[in-house]
């Protein structure tokens, strides 16, 4: 019988031999992406020939070793090795068809193949509308289009006649400084600098937020590698990624002896900030909260690294590199987030204006209507002679707006920060009290970012853009401990919302002589999750879930959230989702929901 193990093997053996046949050396032993074969073959074998052909006319190593030194001086990995992408198959495509006819044919199949599964996911990228005018380009020999864009593939282009790696590497460089971050050869130097980081350098980075959860030793090493990987695959690499930290979940168990107990609550403040909290409010804090299914866990209050660090260490420079990217997004967003906060202010403004109008109507008592009197004695029923005014409930309101901020938020990372920001100019603009915090959980700390109070000032609203992700996500606890601050309020509407993606997951840090408490990933956490969510709606709190997960995953999330939940397909469409709920709240009566 014909299982999918042997088709895993299948495939993986037909991909290999032919990256090995093209290269010409069978030692070459890179990671083969059997994921792609199921989409289409085409894609896969084209990549294969694209691997051994860069390793045998280019230093592959090199190449990459360069691409993560741009990394660790701050590029945004993922514009980069989509542009490091498109330069590589310009460079190989035509010096193997040269000795091998049938690869034409094959790039066209798979590009076709490409522009069939990806292309809205291209579309919305400049890397990607890039990669789209060369596949067109390619496909139809059609190369005009939006005069900066066909600059950039142009410059490409010179590439099929490159003889050298250190060729590919420049155009890479000034293609991503001149399209993609302008100010980066200002600030971090240029090519010559970057090509001059030392292994020492990289070594003493953090590279385990650029890897898959299950890679914690030799990081450098596999994120090399990993590198080298996606420097020739036209397929998307986030679904693949996803799949193998769900199915990882059920291992992720992590028994930590006494001195790593010892070190722990140190180790979180050197890689998250200095808490904000006092020792005894957090431990009386973690006494209420962290019982039941979130027993033996801890909670972490802080402002972050960027705020109050400890010292100036790799985490803070990376969580700075984030922070700097966010704001470069900002950045090249402005006229679009300004439009957008004004349209929202302008619907939340329309919303409580209705909220706060005033109502006539007829009654048996009030200020008599004189044009009504003539009914006395002449009807059987002179009706309601009387006009009593009403103003329509114009009660106060709180919302905390709570994101997900785990590893798997990472490719959408600038985008949640700027829709966070976009919402909380708005209400900043009708003085509406709101906080905005993240979470995430590392050990056995759910670490709770707070980026501005209740009734801070509008100038905390741009903190948001120190938003970064890591590690993984303990949402019920997060959940819980959002709704408890949000409950000591006195505003009468007390509204959460939360935007995750559907799939709480956490490494369970076991403490020696603890209750050892069930691993938090599928049902088990999504029930735990739901209740919570369920909880606090019975204790007042609206709660509205924001789903920017996979298709997949969207029972996961219904039923956590229920009725109140909202699946968004691209994450800029998260302050437009969250200020209509708002509206809704603002003109409806508590009680209509």
């Amino acid at each position: 019988m014909y299982t999918e193990d042997d088709f895993q093997i299948e495939a993986e053996n037909r991909i290999r031999n032919l990256m090995w046949t093209v290269s010409g050396d069978y030692k070459l032993n890179t990671k083969v992406d059997v994921a792609s074969w199921t989409k289409s073959k085409d894609i896969s074998l084209y990549d294969a020939v694209k691997q051994g052909a860069f390793a045998r006319y280019f230093d592959q190593s090199a190449f990459a070793l360069y691409l993560v030194k741009k990394i660790y001086y701050g590029a945004d990995e993922q514009p980069l090795t989509e542009i490091a992408q498109m330069c590589v198959d310009m460079a190989v495509w035509q010096k193997i068809a040269v000795e091998r006819p049938g690869v034409p044919g094959l790039r066209r199949r798979a590009f076709e193949a490409l522009l069939e599964y990806s292309f809205n996911r291209m579309s919305q990228s400049l890397p990607g509308r890039m990669k789209l005018a060369i596949l067109r380009g390619s496909l139809t020999g059609d190369w005009h289009g939006e005069k900066r864009l066909m600059e950039a593939v142009n410059r490409m282009r010179t590439l099929e006649s490159a003889s050298d790696t250190m060729e590919i590497m420049r155009v890479v460089d000034a293609l991503y400084n001149g399209w993609i971050d302008s100010s980066f050869e200002q600030k971090h130097g240029d090519l010559e600098h970057v090509l001059a980081a030392t292994a020492e350098d990289l070594k003493e980075f953090d590279w385990r937020d650029f890897l898959s959860e299950e890679a914690y030793e030799d990081v450098l090493e596999q994120y090399l590698n990993e590198m080298s990987t996606r420097l020739t695959s036209l397929a998307e690499q986030q679904e693949d990624e996803d799949d193998k930290k769900k199915k990882a979940g059920s291992r992720k168990i992590v028994v930590l002896d006494q001195a790593a107990i010892e070190k722990m609550y140190s180790y979180m403040e050197l890689n998250y900030g200095r808490s904000y909290l006092d020792e005894r409010e957090q431990k009386r804090l973690n006494h209420r909260l962290c019982r039941g299914a979130h027993a033996d866990c801890s909670l972490f209050y802080t402002d972050g690294i960027l705020q109050n660090p400890v010292i100036s260490n790799a985490q803070y420079v990376n969580a700075k590199r984030h922070a700097e990217h966010n704001k470069l997004l900002y950045r090249n967003s402005l006229n679009l987030i300004k439009r957008s906060v004004e349209q929202l202010t302008d619907e939340l403004r329309r919303s409580l204006y209705r909220r706060n109008e005033i109502e006539y109507m007829r009654s048996d008592h009030g200020t008599i209507v004189p044009n009504q009197l003539w009914r006395i004695g002449r009807t059987e029923d002179p009706g309601k002679l009387f006009l009593r005014t009403s103003r329509q409930n114009n009660t106060e309101f709180v919302v905390d707006i709570l994101m997900d901020a785990s590893g798997s938020q990472r490719d959408r990372q600038g985008q949640v920060a700027l829709q966070a920001y976009i919402l909380s100019e708005s209400l900043s603009n009708h003085r509406i009290p709101h906080r905005i915090m993240s979470f995430c959980t590392f050990w056995d700390y759910t670490v709770m970012q707070r980026f501005r109070e209740y009734d801070a000032p509008c100038s905390e609203n741009m903190r948001v853009l120190d938003y970064s992700t890591s590690a993984n996500n303990r949402d019920g606890l997060a959940i819980r401990a959002a709704g408890d601050s949000l409950l000591q309020r006195q505003e009468e509407n007390k509204i959460l919302i939360v935007l995750s993606d559907g799939r709480p997951n956490d490494v369970i840090a076991n403490r020696p002589n603890s209750r050892n408490p069930q691993p938090y990933f599928g049902d088990y956490a999504v029930n735990d999750t739901a209740f919570e969510v369920r909880k606090l709606r019975s204790m007042g709190v609206h709660v509205l879930g924001v789903f920017a997960g996979r298709e997949k995953d969207l029972q996961a999330e219904k039923k956590i959230f229920g009725r109140d939940f909202a699946y968004i397909r691209s994450i800029g469409n998260f302050s437009k989702i969250a200020g209509r709920y708002l509206r809704r709240l603002l003109e409806w009566d508590a009680e209509d929901f």
